[in-house]
């Protein structure tokens, strides 16, 4: 299998200041997956700050029941 060199990304100017970045679907999905793994730590480290709520199961189906 053959390597993919990565390809630099281009910024393109307008008015001499960068507006936007030309990358590669590769790069562009990676970045995407980074930053979704990136909210999911987030997300996990918010949900362990809150105490764990421990519950019978009968009630748990009950209020199950009502929202079906």
């Amino acid at each position: 299998m053959k390597s993919k060199a990565k390809k630099a990304p281009e910024i393109i100017l307008r008015n001499g200041k960068p507006a936007a970045v030309i990358l590669s679907i590769d790069e562009y999905q990676e970045m995407l997956e980074r930053l979704e793994d990136a909210e999911d730590l987030q997300m996990l480290q918010e949900i362990r700050k809150k105490p764990l709520k421990f519950r019978r199961i009968e009630e748990f189906l009950k209020e199950y029941d009502r929202r079906v």
